[in-house]
């Protein structure tokens, strides 16, 4: 545990519920038609059960479900009636510092389960990022198609994990692009880096060839992540993992 942290626990309201869904307003809970298809028909929650209503900015409220499965199931469900608040509207405190975690995409469904691990883990910003090396290349049409795919991922994912604030997942950026928006100075996760740290929140991971020397040249402050070579995907959420628990009090700092 680091000194003057203690480790940050979860809500038991949040983890006591069978579900979670983001809405517009949690005191006045309308679900989506696919968040309605969740409860009813894949999770066939029964009427009464606990489900927490979010609005992804640290607003929620503990709703019981009031739509019984069965016959139509979520086909005649009216979405404003689906759920009934059950409690007062709560709030948590955003968790500071802000933490960003960029890497470049890799080949096929990795990038959707880098964002799902982050998304868990509690990371507050993840950057798809483009490089010299990149071997796939989210560009135009595509790159937004993919964005939106991550999105929908840290949606899911943020529900499952009962995390009251969506991460934001942001458009395909140049290094240049998340250093000038980062708001801290950009680390390289690279080998000989210095440790970890809450000083140094924001952080870019490479693709599986590295970076390049321009990119090491203009960028030079380095994030390590230990003695092995690890692959691009692990490393994103490997240095996910150490900030947010440095930041949550379960990761102690170095002395």
């Amino acid at each position: 545990m680091s000194a003057g942290r203690a480790p940050a626990v979860p809500d038991p309201a949040l983890v006591a519920a069978t579900a979670m869904v983001f809405v517009d307003d949690p005191a006045s809970p309308v679900v989506t038609a696919g968040d309605a298809h969740h409860l009813l028909d894949v999770l066939r929650l029964r009427p009464g059960e606990q489900v927490i209503a979010s609005d992804g900015s640290g607003r929620w409220s503990p709703c019981r479900l009031s739509v019984a499965p069965g016959g139509r199931g979520s086909r005649g469900a009216d979405p404003a009636a689906v759920l009934t608040p059950d409690g007062p509207v709560g709030r948590q405190a955003r968790p500071e510092p802000s933490i960003t975690v960029g890497f470049v995409p890799t080949k096929g469904d990795r990038p959707e389960w880098v964002t799902q691990k982050l998304t868990e883990l509690g990371v507050d910003r993840i950057v798809p990022l483009r490089s010299a090396r990149s071997v796939v290349r989210w560009e135009a049409e595509r790159g937004g198609r993919a964005v939106e795919r991550l999105r929908r991922v840290a949606r899911e994912a943020a529900g499952q994990c009962r995390r009251t604030w969506l991460p934001e997942v942001t458009a395909v950026h140049s290094l240049d692009d998340l250093a000038a928006s980062a708001g801290a100075p950009l680390c390289l996760a690279r080998p000989g880096g210095g440790p970890p740290s809450l000083g140094h929140p924001v952080v870019a991971v490479g693709p599986e060839g590295g970076w390049d020397d321009d990119e090491l040249e203009r960028f030079r402050l380095g994030l390590g992540l230990g003695p092995t070579v690890l692959r691009a995907e692990t490393a994103a959420v490997a240095a996910g993992a150490v900030l947010c628990g440095l930041r949550s009090g379960v990761v102690a700092p170095l002395a």
